[in-house]
């Protein structure tokens, strides 16, 4: 006789199965596959849903019958008795190739069953995918392919060459004459000049435009990755070297143009080697034995003097003179001021497309200040400060308040600001102190102030704070 305790245990472990049991139950009907399972006899004891539904007979009928009466050209039986389990095979079920699976189920050294699955797609679906994933693979290729071409052709034209002064449009009429040659071409100005705009234009102007153009910065790349940067390398030329080596930008290059930015920043040791490529129109790369003849444009931009350069020992005098061919000088803004409200109207639509903020106007007096400053920084500086300043601006129009301080404390022209400006930035300037006075509390800053809650409320809308 059994007590009640062993009685109470055997109940709850006859609940626990039946959980188990239920569980499995759900696991089987929402699996994709179509899955069978076969006791030691090779006789179905569980069938899934997937299964039943796709040979379109009842599972009681089926549980508890050989396999083979069920189940077409079934091997479950046969791997019941080897024991050894059969993985992505072909069956033909209902006039389909299918891929199956059939694993045998053990317990210790002993075979209990086995189980079957079914992969519910035919063979020739299959081969269908695979020669859908070959074409996407040859369109992601081809794709690639036109990304890297559209990164390597030039941007710009001549017509982004903003300007009307003599000093741009001689420079134009310049641009077109070297652009016509394969001479190498020094691009000189300082920073903020323009000097990339001008490569991009002369190689898209040049009659080889659709070919690729190249852009490097000498400056921006370590000085033991530059080499092979430029010359590319062989295969097992260093540690980390990739898998069938890589080619240069020199022969990324091939038949275009190749632009070398800060050209005055080349170590001493790569202006030897790039000398040797400019005479001889080949390159060697690294951990290479053999030379690879280059049909490659160079354009080089430097803001230093390279003269200076040369006679401090800094920069070959042959390389300078190699380079030197057609040499153009790109002015600084300050020398050319008629260029400077076109500039301004041209940023103002660009950024104003660029942050959304639509097309905003300069008041006079703010005109007065940007027309007069020396613009040390260039192009770069005035694109720079009107994108502040439509950050800043709070209506439809750029104010002197809106423009950095250094360029007001600078101006030495008429007035800068009228009354009503000053007394506002002073105003703001005000709130603003006090509200950190008193760590942001409205009520103790109008207090301070001598002001009503509501007027205060009111005037860091107006500034807004």
């Amino acid at each position: 006789m059994y007590n009640v305790t062993e009685l109470e245990e055997v109940r709850k472990k006859l609940k626990d199965t039946e959980k188990w049991k239920n569980i499995l139950t759900t696991v089987l009907d929402t699996a994709y596959e179509g899955i069978v399972i076969v006791d030691e006899k090779g006789y179905v004891t569980t069938f899934n849903e997937a299964y039943e539904n796709f040979i379109g007979v009842k599972r009681e009928e089926m549980i508890g019958r050989p396999v083979e009466e069920v189940v077409e050209n079934t091997r479950l039986h046969i791997v019941v008795k080897t024991g050894k389990p059969e993985i992505r095979q072909v069956q033909r079920i209902k006039g389909h190739d299918m891929i199956c699976d059939r694993i045998p189920i053990r317990e210790g050294n002993k075979i209990i069953g086995a189980v079957g699955k079914v992969l519910f797609r035919d063979v020739s679906e299959i081969d269908q995918l695979q020669e859908q994933t070959r074409r996407l693979k040859q369109e992601l290729e081809y794709y690639k392919g036109r990304l890297r071409r559209q990164q390597s052709q030039a941007r710009y034209s001549i017509k982004n060459i903003i300007g009307k002064s003599k000093a741009i449009s001689d420079l134009k009429v310049m641009v077109n004459k070297a652009a016509s040659s394969r001479s190498t071409v020094l691009l000189r100005g300082e920073s903020g000049t323009g000097k990339e705009l001008f490569a991009h234009a002369i190689h898209s102007s040049s009659p080889f435009f659709t070919k690729p153009f190249i852009k490097v910065n000498c400056a921006a790349i370590p000085e033991n990755l530059l080499e092979s940067e430029l010359f590319g390398y062989e295969e097992g030329a260093f540690t980390g070297a990739k898998k069938g080596g890589k080619i240069g930008k020199f022969e990324q290059a091939e038949g275009g143009s190749i632009f070398l930015d800060e050209i005055g920043d080349m170590p001493l040791s790569m202006q030897v080697k790039l000398l040797r490529v400019l005479q001889e129109k080949e390159v060697e790369r690294v951990g290479g034995t053999k030379t690879i003849k280059i049909n490659t444009r160079v354009i080089a931009a430097t803001n230093c003097e390279l003269e200076r350069l040369v006679g401090d020992g800094k920069f070959r005098q042959d390389l300078f003179y190699r380079l030197n061919v057609v040499s153009l000088e790109i002015p600084a803004l300050r020398h050319r001021p008629e260029d400077i409200g076109i500039l301004i109207e041209h940023f103002l639509d660009k950024l104003g497309t660029v942050l959304g903020c639509g097309r905003k106007k300069v008041s006079s007096d703010a005109l007065k200040i940007l027309l007069n400053h020396s613009w040390p920084g260039n192009i770069r500086e005035l694109e720079n400060v009107l994108e502040r300043a439509l950050n800043m601006v709070d209506g439809n129009e750029i104010l002197p308040r809106h423009l950095p301080d250094y360029l007001i404390e600078n101006h030495d022209g008429v007035p800068i600001v009228t009354l009503k400006e000053a007394l506002a930035k002073k105003e703001s300037e005000m709130l603003k102190k006090a509200l950190e006075t008193t760590k942001g509390n409205v009520i103790e800053a109008a207090r301070l102030l001598s002001l009503s809650k509501s007027s205060f409320y009111e005037k860091m809308s107006r500034y807004g704070l």
